[in-house]
């Protein structure tokens, strides 16, 4: 039954793209975002390219104008805070701008509440602030924050902790606004969603660029200096303190599910505390979907698991959208396809790493093959070489997941894509080679370097297991 009025909880990606599917879908639908701060439908992804000052104005990170969200039809009430959620009385609870409370009706409810951020157990955190130039960064006014103390403090030296995507995005925005940035992270490697081998290079291309990188060390503490706005980092290493005097501060260690409104209402959490929804994106509350960085996630590979990701939120609120007007879609899965650029070095993974895969306990035999083919023909100026890493299952020759890195010209981002496809249709390695890819000498070679590195996976495994498999 189409539903006379779809709330949507969120103004980012999965509650603007439930709204924006339900107004195309049926323009007499009421369908209402509830946005907590004045900034939906932004792209947080784009955050560090505006500290940096390569996108010249926070407005420029909008996907849609206010003005554009109205002209579809939807009404998005900016700076409410949903507080309630009554399912048998089909009302949500709200707390408006002026401090009001109110309540809204609905007949169908998409939660997109997003993530918030990790507080580490970090001394002097919680007495510590954007004031005293100590930021956590997830929205928009995390980013209002940061340039405050930017603008203000004119730090010449800063401390990341954390060397996630965000953590690596912010060492370059900091170093392209002329600060000195020590990063810190608790593993033994950045970009710890690549292998180590892997996330050296990345390792290395911050140190070319002038950051110091401590990587297996936990940050214990953070205090104020001697001398007025200087803040003193102290961290442990193999039973080693070290301490960095710094002026600012960004405190980037990932993301949980933000999902106590949800849960409070009787939305059933699994693990990670997000919320369960089925491929339709439904809850186990009739009239309630949720979608995007709060939920559990269809995993092609793995089944169900928690990956927050803007490309998947798009996704699920759009299918949360279609759904919640009595439509039948249903979410395909991720595989966690995910890119960055560091410097002029770019990382990109898709699917499972060996030891995800041997984790995941299924019928399979991960093994893996590292390669560097030229991102084009030698001859042509500029060719460089893409470090790819192929994990394939030995017995079946089942493509499982794919790793790269390579040179920001090297077309990396198209080039995991392409993996991605392949993961996506369930597709061997082997078969990989017969895929009909474009040529040219000054952007690839007769066999593409996607083909190249599959080609190399085949002759160390398969053919070792077909020998194997031949009687004696």
């Amino acid at each position: 039954m189409t539903a006379r009025h779809l709330i949507a909880i969120g103004g980012s990606d999965a509650g603007i793209s439930a709204a924006l599917r339900a107004r195309e879908l049926d323009p007499a639908t009421e369908v209402t975002v509830v946005a907590a701060d004045n900034y939906p439908n932004f792209s947080l992804c784009g955050i560090p390219y505006y500290v940096s000052g390569e996108v010249t104005h926070w407005r420029n990170l909008a996907h849609r104008t206010a003005d554009d969200l109205a002209a579809t039809g939807m009404t998005v009430l900016t700076g409410t805070r949903a507080t309630h959620i009554d399912p048998d009385a089909g009302k949500l609870t709200v707390v408006d701008p002026t401090g009001q409370t109110r309540l809204l009706d609905y007949d169908a409810l998409v939660v997109g509440t997003g993530a918030v951020s990790v507080r580490p157990n970090i001394e002097g955190l919680d007495q510590l602030g954007p004031g005293d130039g100590v930021h956590l960064l997830h929205s928009m006014g995390d980013t209002f924050e940061v340039i405050n103390s930017l603008e203000t403090r004119n730090p010449q030296r800063a401390a990341i902790i954390g060397a996630g995507y965000i953590g690596l995005e912010m060492a370059e925005a900091l170093t392209t606004r002329g600060i000195a940035v020590t990063q810190f992270e608790a593993l033994p490697e950045v970009l710890p969603t690549v292998d180590p081998e892997l996330g050296a290079l990345v390792h290395t291309e911050l140190e070319t660029h002038g950051v110091e990188v401590i990587t297996t060390t936990v940050v214990t503490a953070i205090e104020p200096g001697t001398a007025p706005g200087q803040l003193v980092v102290t961290a442990r290493r193999d039973g080693e303190t070290l301490t960095r005097t710094v002026d600012l501060v960004l405190v980037v260690v990932g993301v949980r599910p933000d999902t106590g409104l949800a849960s409070a209402a009787g939305v059933e959490l699994g693990a990670r505390g997000a919320i369960v929804v089925d491929e339709q994106m439904r809850t186990n509350i009739p009239g309630i979907f949720a979608a995007g960085d709060c939920v559990l996630t269809h995993h092609r590979l793995l089944g169900t698991t928690w990956l927050p990701l803007g490309t998947t939120a798009h996704k699920q609120g759009r299918i949360a959208g279609e759904n919640a007007l009595g439509g039948n879609a249903r979410f395909a899965g991720s595989l966690g396809t995910q890119v960055v650029k560091v410097f002029d070095l770019v990382a990109a993974r898709t699917g499972l790493r060996e030891r995800e895969a041997v984790a995941a306990q299924r019928n399979w035999r991960p093994v893996s093959t590292t390669s560097t083919p030229d991102d084009h023909k030698a001859y042509y100026p500029g060719a460089t070489p893409i470090t790819i890493r192929i994990t394939g299952d030995a017995d079946t020759g089942l493509l499982l997941g794919a790793q790269l890195i390579g040179h920001r010209t090297a077309e990396i981002a198209k080039r995991v894509d392409t993996y991605a496809i392949a993961l996506f249709h369930g597709m061997t390695v082997d078969a990989i080679g017969d895929l009909d890819l474009s040529y040219t000498p000054p952007l690839g070679s007769p066999w593409d370097a996607t083909q190249m590195a599959t080609q190399a996976w085949v002759r160390e495994h398969r053919l070792t297991t077909q020998r194997d498999a031949l009687p004696v």
